[in-house]
């Protein structure tokens, strides 16, 4: 008997190739062929799943954002509204090299959504359901008396965002060590704590 094809796989191998190429040169350098040669098949096999590059970028920005939810969702079970919100903001971070690669692919797709209305839209909605998470669980910290009660709690899931935002590219580039990074996102959520910077003490 034939081996039965899983296109599903097939469709994911010429994703993470996409991811691969863009992280290391850009997606300008992810043509058909490239990708192909990444991937380790032939241009007529990418060509048979994905019709244009468009698609294939696409499809792409799906696998990152799955991979950006495992990594949230593999983190230790959160005990307070703040460690469930500090899995969210790491999962940001390239701390290793499976969120290296994620970052540069990332960024990369960013730049072309400047010009992509199609990417565009796609990046706003993303965005606006990470802030929507962390603000809801701002909110429920709030009510539970574990953060301040006068927060601005979307301003803060903005400002939260914003930092770690920021903290990538001094990853990146080896301007700050991991351990300097965690310490940075800890004390921008301890400064949100009821409390005397509970989150920092059981650090």
């Amino acid at each position: 008997m034939p081996r039965q094809v899983d296109h599903d796989e097939r469709r994911r191998l010429i994703g993470e190739a996409v991811l691969r190429v863009a992280a290391e040169r850009g997606l300008e350098a992810a043509s058909m062929r490239e990708v192909a040669t990444e991937a380790g098949v032939s241009v007529g096999l990418v060509q048979h799943y994905f019709a244009s590059k468009d698609a294939l970028v696409l499809f792409a920005t799906g696998l990152l954002r799955e991979r950006f939810e495992r990594r949230v969702a593999s983190a230790a079970a959160p005990s307070t509204q703040f460690d469930g919100i500090r899995a969210v903001l790491l999962a940001f971070l390239p701390l290793d090299g499976a969120g290296r690669l994620e970052a540069l692919s990332g960024m990369a797709v960013f730049i072309r959504a400047l010009n992509d209305p199609g990417l565009a839209g796609r990046y706003r909605y993303g965005r606006e359901r990470i802030v929507a998470a962390v603000t809801e669980r701002l909110d429920t910290a709030v009510a539970a008396g574990e953060a301040r009660e006068d927060l601005d709690t979307e301003l803060e899931a903005h400002a939260l965002l914003a930092v770690v935002g920021g903290l990538v590219p001094d990853l990146l580039f080896g301007h700050l060590s991991s351990e300097r990074a965690l310490r940075i996102v800890d004390h921008r959520l301890g400064a949100l704590s009821a409390g005397p910077d509970v989150s920092m003490a059981a650090r």
